[in-house]
């Protein structure tokens, strides 16, 4: 599924169980009931949130879902966005 239209949505950083497919310790995920943005998918955004931050902050990102050729979708939002620190 790809969109054009960007969103703004809620997320969190957490520590994910198993890190096999992934690129470092914490990472970012969106909070429940955002149809269609589910909470198992994969956030590509600023690592500022997931470094500057304790784990389980929650921000306000402006994203959208999209997908590398043949390759499941994600959520992006650019990493020179502004997000918006909601809870830490």
């Amino acid at each position: 599924m790809k969109s054009s239209e960007y969103d703004y949505i809620l997320v969190e950083s957490f520590k994910p169980i198993d890190t096999s497919t992934r690129h470092g310790l914490i990472h970012i995920r969106p909070l429940p009931d955002q149809e269609p943005y589910d909470s198992e998918m994969f956030v590509a955004c600023s690592k500022d949130m997931s470094n500057n931050y304790p784990v389980g902050t929650k921000f306000r990102i402006k994203a959208k879902i999209t997908s590398r050729e043949g390759g499941t979708a994600f959520i992006y939002s650019h990493y020179s966005w502004p997000y918006e620190v909601i809870q830490i």
